[in-house]
């Protein structure tokens, strides 16, 4: 039986085959998709994580009772997880363990372009690169089984073109004879104290030599003999690439790119005249070729930073272009925050009050947009509020109180919580703006543990915010309405002054929320033409259901609410002096 499979769905279907039986993620573009699909297959017990750490360490925990277990995770996340897949690569496995990592190359929807396969040389781990749905299926059922035969995790790297790309997969049923999960006490191998550390160190570097021998005849690595003028060495998507616009030329086709089969490597470059390696980001596998004292030719031509396309590749290669056809250039479509988000009054209000913003990750980073222009730093997920607690250490008094930390839900449970006690027990005179919007919205509104529901649909119990902070040390913690201006920007003016830190939390939910009765629509608002006086005040909030209309005279124009857009949240009608914004009749 075949189908067309996205590349996450497909890793999903293997992870079924391969008779997984737990998986854990922090949902996150482009791997958002795996979970959300694994969790079809009820043989799986699938759920979301609070990080990815906390993911990867589940997955562990499945893995030494004996079942297989995957981890799921964009590139960043490794940097959480980072941890314990460092120490797991000592203690090896029981089940077979699995790490997904998913690349952002031209960072779509990533704040950096780094290249995962440095954790699995780092770690000391296999890494496999699947080049399409289907091999994105066989190699998760393959890296289960390199896990078991070699005592060790797996690292499966995808990215953005490989997991939201569609191909044909050719399905098959699940493994057969897998051992029965049960306890097996071996905590010499378990338990990484130093002396236990020191003699599995060896093993580790035992298992990297085994595993570049056998990808030396692994099926995982081929060799595509052709023209011998140029041979290519390369992975993943950019193979495709490859094959598309150098169709004669040689390739050595490498689906395990750590450890590198120099062996077949250098095979390969005895057959060809001149050797390439086209691979996107770091200049992984040609560091390592040249290492080997073998010439190639890669960096000097082809860049080290954005993804690959077809139209770069022939650039590098002095190709002409194949398209003929002129491409009309499409308008700027800078992203927005939706028509009615809860966010967008309180970015309002901290632009009003000219707080200096520290941001994080989630769908409010788009503060930082005009015409709110109201965030100033963004690093990493919980950094809002450490930065803020930081810099409040330098600061005069008066430059102290500007200070505002803003993070959402999702982030504050994944690493806010560790951030805000810091803040707390060190007693940072910094404001915290808790945005919770009650799902995890940017990645495709995913629930969290405050949420109350589960990964499954299931009901559970919920994170009480408030209650968190004040367990952790926040003596001043308020519950305000975003969509309230007034008493948004009272709240804010209040605890900006407050000599010790505080938090305010906002209530209302996405506007995109899945749940039925969650979100309520409010009434939705027009524009009275006679009474606008084109102000433009209510174009500041930058809502996208609002336009400007330019009056056909050259006069001065007026606002309008497209009424398939607006949802009634009342924000642009608290901005209105004129009383121009009202119910639409």
């Amino acid at each position: 039986m075949k189908e067309i499979l996205s590349g996450n769905e497909a890793i999903a279907r293997g992870a079924f085959e391969a008779g997984v039986k737990v998986a854990s993620a922090y949902p996150g573009t482009p791997s958002t998709e795996i979970l959300e699909t694994i969790v079809n297959y009820k043989e799986i017990d699938a759920s979301w994580a609070s990080n990815e750490k906390v993911a990867v360490e589940v997955a562990i925990g499945a893995s030494f009772g004996g079942g297989r277990a995957i981890a799921c995770m964009k590139h960043v996340g490794v940097n959480v997880a980072a941890d314990p897949l460092f120490t797991l690569s000592y203690t090896g496995v029981g089940g077979g363990f699995v790490l997904v990592v998913a690349d952002d190359p031209e960072m779509h929807s990533s704040q950096n372009e780094q290249d995962s396969r440095n954790y699995a040389k780092f770690a000391k781990v296999p890494m496999l690169e699947p080049s399409d749905s289907q091999e994105c299926k066989e190699f998760t059922r393959i890296a289960f089984e390199l896990s078991e035969q070699f005592d060790t995790p797996v690292m499966l790297r995808s990215c953005t073109r490989i997991s939201h790309g569609k191909s044909i997969v050719e399905l098959a049923e699940p493994v057969a004879g897998l051992p029965t999960p049960k306890l097996v006490k071996n905590p010499s191998k378990l338990v990484m104290l130093p002396g236990n550390a020191k003699i599995r160190h060896p093993f580790v570097e035992e298992r990297l030599v085994k595993l570049a021998e056998y990808g030396a005849t692994a099926t995982l690595n081929r060799i595509e003999m052709r023209d011998t003028e140029i041979g290519i060495i390369t992975a993943g998507v950019s193979y495709q690439y490859v094959r598309e616009v150098l169709p004669t030329a040689s390739v050595l086709k490498l689906g395990m790119v750590h450890p590198l089969p120099m062996a077949l490597i250098k095979e390969f470059a005895a057959k060809v005249k001149k050797l390439y390696v086209v691979e996107e980001l770091d200049p992984f596998i040609e560091e390592q070729v040249k290492a080997a004292g073998i010439a190639v030719i890669g960096k000097e031509i082809i860049s080290r930073c954005g993804e690959l396309t077809p139209g770069r590749l022939r650039k590098a290669f002095n190709l002409p272009d194949a398209s003929q056809t002129t491409v009309e250039k499409l308008p700027g479509r800078p992203p927005n925050m939706c028509p009615g988000c809860p966010h967008r009054g309180v970015f309002y209000s901290l632009s009003q009050l000219k707080a200096y913003v520290t941001g994080d990750i989630g769908c409010y980073t788009l503060g930082f947009m005009p015409p709110l222009n109201a965030m100033d730093t963004c690093v990493c997920m919980g950094a809002s509020i450490s930065s803020a607690s930081g810099m409040v250490r330098v600061l005069s008094p008066e430059e102290k109180k500007k200070v505002v930390a803003v993070i959402g839900d999702s982030t504050f449970l994944h690493t806010g919580i560790n951030s805000l006690m810091e803040m707390a027990y060190n007693q940072s005179p910094a404001t915290v703006v808790l945005l919770d919007n009650r799902i995890t919205a940017m990645t495709g509104r995913q629930d969290n543990p405050a949420s109350g529901w589960t990964l499954s649909g299931g009901e559970t119990n919920a994170v009480d915010l408030v209650q968190l902070c004040k367990a952790v040390g926040i003596r001043h913690v308020r519950v305000v309405d975003p969509l309230n201006l007034e008493e948004t920007r009272a709240a804010l003016n209040e605890e900006m002054e407050r000599p010790e830190p505080s938090v305010i939390i906002t209530n209302r939910p996405c506007v995109l929320v899945k749940r039925e009765g969650v979100f309520k629509k409010g009434l939705l608002l027009s524009i009275d033409q006679d009474h606008c006086t084109g102000c433009k005040a209510c174009l500041k909030i930058g809502c996208p259901a609002i336009e400007w209309q330019p009056a056909p005279d050259g006069k001065k124009g007026k606002a309008y609410i497209d009424p398939l857009l607006c949802n009634g949240c009342d924000v642009c009608r608290q901005l209105c002096k004129f009383n121009a914004i009202g119910s639409a009749k």
